[in-house]
């Protein structure tokens, strides 16, 4: 096998060390292993050492996020090469570091390693954000399920009559319980807005036992809310600094349905603005994820379910498709009837939610805005098809109907 890389070296990343082996055919030839704290001083060590050994290429495996401050250091001098951990799993039962490192290096001298894809410092300081941002609501959601848990307990079913307890009447009732009311008229009487038509339901709500340790739950649980909602404002805030560059491409996609501004800003963190690192379209769906996988073994085709890597750009594209396709007279809305019929509604949501990253990938490359193909697209695709299905429904139906064909 051709040798790509003949002075390259492998890198087996742990949290404290570094494991390191070069590989070098070119004269002269030599093989050899060190370690290296992953301290700063530890991985300026490791990049004068490779440069002394005159190495072009580095590959390291992505552990973690022990791997990124290796990158950050090393990328200015070596070329360098991000593995997935699963696509180079080297033989069972002959696993050491040191084999590692060594396993890695020949990998790369003979370019059998697939690099992973790793944005530019802009996009996954971004990525930080809007991943960090997604974390903080999910716990102001948790908390606000053990708010409604408090409540129960005290008998409050403020949830059953109030569509979000943490809403301004629901936070008007929860300080003044908090506070140590416990008239149920007085709570009431808190209601804000069209909760103020709730009057009555909202006095039979209120009625509960309420006790000084419901009452300490429930401030422990508003400040941290308070406390997490004040995080989110100033990280909203680094966001749209983070976006400015980038803030056309945001108002592209916001032109799809379903696309909200927080959904356009998740996938310009993960995949970026350049669409050239990825060839077309289809790589950039295998890449999220949303794609049938190949297992085929002796003819037979096994699994086909969708891989379980990429989750946070996967679970807002689907969160996305769902609000797509509620849109009427959409091509989305008629891919998913078309596809639910056949497969189920799961299948057909995860088509849609790749249909929508089809669409993202052609209006950031091209730089325009959503056109929708209309909810007659596949009936004008192939008019053959279309009369055959419906011809056959009615067949199923118990009409037989013999279609004429039109003189030419």
């Amino acid at each position: 096998m051709d040798i790509l890389h003949p002075r390259c070296a492998g890198l087996d990343v742990h949290k404290d060390t570094i494991v390191a082996s070069v590989r070098c055919v070119s004269a002269p030839e030599h093989h050899e292993v060190r370690s290296f704290a992953s301290t700063t001083s530890g991985l300026l060590a490791l990049s004068d050492w490779l440069g002394k050994h005159s190495v072009t290429h580095v590959a390291m495996e992505a552990t973690g996020v022990y791997w990124k401050p290796v990158w950050h250091i090393l990328e200015a001098h070596f070329e360098l090469v991000l593995a997935n951990a699963q696509h180079i799993r080297n033989v069972p039962g002959r696993k050491t570091d040191v084999n590692d490192a060594m396993w890695i290096a020949d990998l790369l001298a003979h370019g059998l390693i697939r690099a992973s894809f790793v944005p530019p410092v802009a996009t996954q300081e971004l990525r930080d954000l809007t991943r960090t941002r997604k974390q903080l609501v999910r716990e102001v959601a948790q908390h606000s399920l053990r708010i409604q848990k408090v409540l129960e307990d005290a008998n409050l079913k403020l949830g059953s009559v109030l569509s979000n307890v943490l809403g301004a009447s629901g936070r008007n009732m929860l300080s003044a319980i908090i506070a140590g009311e416990a008239d149920p008229g007085r709570l009431a009487a808190l209601a804000l807005g069209r909760a103020r038509r709730k009057t009555s339901e909202l006095r039979e709500a209120l009625r509960g036992r309420i006790t000084a340790h419901h009452r300490t739950l429930l401030k422990l649980h508003l400040d941290v809310i308070n406390a997490l909602e004040h995080t989110l404002a100033e990280l909203d805030a680094e966001v749209g600094k983070a976006l400015a560059p980038i803030r056309q491409c945001v108002r592209l996609l916001t032109t799809m349905p379903g696309i909200s501004d927080v959904t356009a800003q998740v996938i310009l963190a993960e995949v970026g603005a350049d669409m050239t690192r990825f060839p077309d379209a289809p790589h950039l769906i295998s890449w999220a994820g949303l794609c049938p996988r190949n297992d085929e073994s002796a003819g037979k085709r096994r699994s086909t379910r969708v891989r379980k890597g990429g989750t946070w750009l996967k679970t807002s594209l689907v969160s996305a498709a769902w609000a797509a396709v509620r849109v009427q007279n959409s091509y989305l809305h008629a891919q998913f009837l078309r596809i639910k019929a056949r497969r189920g509604p799961k299948k057909a949501i995860l088509a849609v939610a790749a249909s929508m990253l089809t669409a993202a990938w052609h209006m950031l490359r091209d730089g325009v805005e959503y056109a929708d193909l209309g909810r007659d697209y596949f009936s004008r695709h192939d008019t053959t098809k279309t009369i055959q299905r419906l011809l056959k429904r009615l067949d199923d139906l118990g009409c037989h109907l013999q279609p004429e064909v039109p003189a030419s």
